[in-house]
């Protein structure tokens, strides 16, 4: 736990690139998905990435190993979806602990791998937690304000499931990532803090909300000041924003941030904004230049691309951070 502190003390540690823009380079049909084991499975499959990680797990290896081979420091593991809420679009919330185990298994396998033939530079791996597809604050339902799809404790419980399997599958931390309903998050923070204290152990936590749009906040209203306070009750690796947003776009959140917490800030935005058929169109170079001038202003300790992102952005991301000293930060957890 110590070294992931000790190297941001050193550096601006670069987050790897999307991994589903990866993996839908590769065209896989409902076939591939399924592979031998699922091929009679009652629903279709097509478009659950993390269960690639189990049918297809060389491809998800080699996604990490390029990404880490363009300069990225931490890998996020293929388990976006990877909680049972998430995994009942596709019938599958029995397979949640293997999936997220097993993703993780594959990641650790990479960051070792690449870390013994470069040393100097140690490689990390962030289990990924994503927001699911509910909202515990906020009604799906015009009709019915008070109507809540899911509860807090189900959500609790789900997160709860996933952080022990990527614990057990080897992640040197935690990511709740892509928040836009920061109830959802600190049922996920309630969560890793339960399992951290029944297994007596400590994990890093790195949290990262969406500002959804101009307004400037998240889908459940908070502004990127009142979304800071609302997770710094529990200690963090880091606090940040990624998706939604490109990252000219982003910069003032994370100034409205960057100055509030001494802990790490992450930014790790989209290639800019999808256009009509929602791809991506930022080249790698103008998102570096715009991911420099958060570096001119010493906003972030973490940097990484989200939406649309590939190698060659984390590529010239890592280039044009290895020019910048990290900002100062972590000064109340490196000896923890």
């Amino acid at each position: 736990m110590n070294q992931i502190y000790k190297e941001l003390k050193k550096r601006i540690l670069i987050l790897d690139g999307a991994m589903g823009t990866m993996l839908q380079q590769y065209k896989f049909t409902e076939e591939d998905f399924r592979g031998e084991r699922f091929k009679d499975h009652p629903s279709p499959l097509k478009g659950n990435n993390d269960l690639l990680s189990i049918t297809q797990p060389e491809a998800v290896k080699e996604v990490h190993r390029k990404y880490f081979l363009a300069g990225a420091d931490i890998v996020q593991t293929n388990t976006f979806s990877g909680t049972t809420v998430a995994m009942a679009d596709y019938q599958m919330e029995d397979l949640v602990t293997e999936l997220n185990y097993e993703s993780a298994k594959i990641a650790r396998q990479v960051a070792d791998e690449i870390t013994a033939k470069e040393p100097h530079k140690p490689r990390f791996v962030a289990g990924s937690m994503g927001p699911t597809n509910r909202t515990a604050s906020m009604s799906p339902d015009v009709n019915d304000p008070g109507y809540r799809a899911i509860t807090f404790d189900e959500l609790r419980i789900a997160y709860r499931q996933q952080a022990e399997a990527l614990i057990d599958g080897g992640v040197d931390m935690l990511l709740v990532e892509t928040i836009f309903d920061t109830l959802n998050a600190k049922a996920a923070l309630f969560a890793i803090d339960e399992v951290k204290t029944e297994r007596l152990i400590e994990i890093p936590i790195m949290v990262s909300g969406t500002i959804t749009d101009a307004s400037g906040r998240t889908l459940s209203g908070q502004t990127a000041e009142a979304f800071l306070i609302s997770v710094s009750h529990i200690p963090l690796l880091s606090v940040g924003f990624n998706c939604a947003l490109g990252a000219n776009l982003m910069r003032p959140h994370l100034e409205a941030i960057a100055s509030k917490t001494d802990v790490a800030i992450s930014a790790y935005p989209n290639a800019g904004l999808p256009n009509a058929f929602g791809e991506y169109d930022e080249t790698p170079e103008e998102m570096k230049s715009q991911i420099e001038q958060y570096l001119d202003k010493s906003l972030v300790n973490i940097v990484g691309g989200c939406c649309g992102t590939t190698p060659e952005y984390i590529s010239e991301i890592a280039k044009v951070a290895a020019n910048y000293s990290p900002r100062p930060c972590c000064t109340s957890s490196v000896n923890t």
